[in-house]
């Protein structure tokens, strides 16, 4: 199931009320992203889409750890989870960082009360994966 704020009806989804980030090189920035969920525990995700580009995996936060992806390291490309939000910073801005960013949330629904992750990929029966996804732009 795909919604974005706008369309959410359900008790889980995203929200990027900041709109467009406007910021000088060398500058840093903050992306703002807040979500409701029902579940104990959601995945939060950020993503950039470079123009006329696929949407590329920045970072995870759960409440079992932090993931970035090896291009996106942590000194420059950072978020806090707490309760209701996960903000991205990027710190250091580079020409480069101009693009979308996507805020995404996974709730993870478990039949078996036992999930098992193995590589970054979950894996277990019954499971069942919701994607909110809202998104801002730095120009």
């Amino acid at each position: 199931m795909f919604c974005s704020s706008s369309e959410c009806k359900g008790e889980d989804k995203v929200i990027q009320e900041q709109g467009d980030a406007i910021a000088a090189e060398g500058d840093t920035v903050t992306l703002y992203c807040k979500y409701e969920t029902t579940s104990a525990f959601p995945y939060l995700f950020w993503y950039k889409q470079d123009v006329n580009d696929y949407p590329k995996y920045v970072l995870r936060r759960d409440a079992s750890g932090t993931e970035n992806a090896q291009e996106f390291p942590k000194n420059r490309f950072d978020a806090e989870l707490n309760k209701t939000s996960v903000s991205l910073k990027i710190q250091k801005l580079q020409l480069s960082d101009s693009a979308v960013y996507y805020c995404a949330l996974v709730r993870l629904t478990c039949s078996v009360h036992i999930c098992l992750s193995t590589g970054g990929d979950v894996q277990l029966s019954g499971l069942m994966v919701d994607v909110f996804l809202d998104l801002g732009r730095i120009i």
